[in-house]
């Protein structure tokens, strides 16, 4: 049915970890890095919190996987690169 629609399935598999594996490990850094270290009273103290950590995660946190830099870097200077 959804072939006929012109719709294409993403996974290779049911569950195949090749498809989700960067936001498996970007909540386990958010879990590690934030949420198991802060004793959380409800939803909106959650939201904050993650708030405030992906901000950093972000803006300010080096990734070896970019030469150190951060995402938010990485992002702008592509997108300053291509308007050039």
């Amino acid at each position: 049915m959804l072939e006929s629609h012109g719709v294409r399935i993403s996974m290779d598999g049911k569950g195949c970890y090749r498809d989700n594996i960067f936001v498996e490990r970007l909540w386990r850094s958010a879990k590690y890095g934030c949420i198991y270290l802060k004793a959380l009273g409800d939803g909106t103290h959650l939201r904050q919190e993650l708030r405030t950590y992906f901000t950093w995660y972000n803006q300010h946190r080096p990734h070896q996987g970019l030469d150190d830099a951060t995402p938010d870097e990485v992002y702008f200077d592509q997108l300053l690169t291509r308007a050039a």
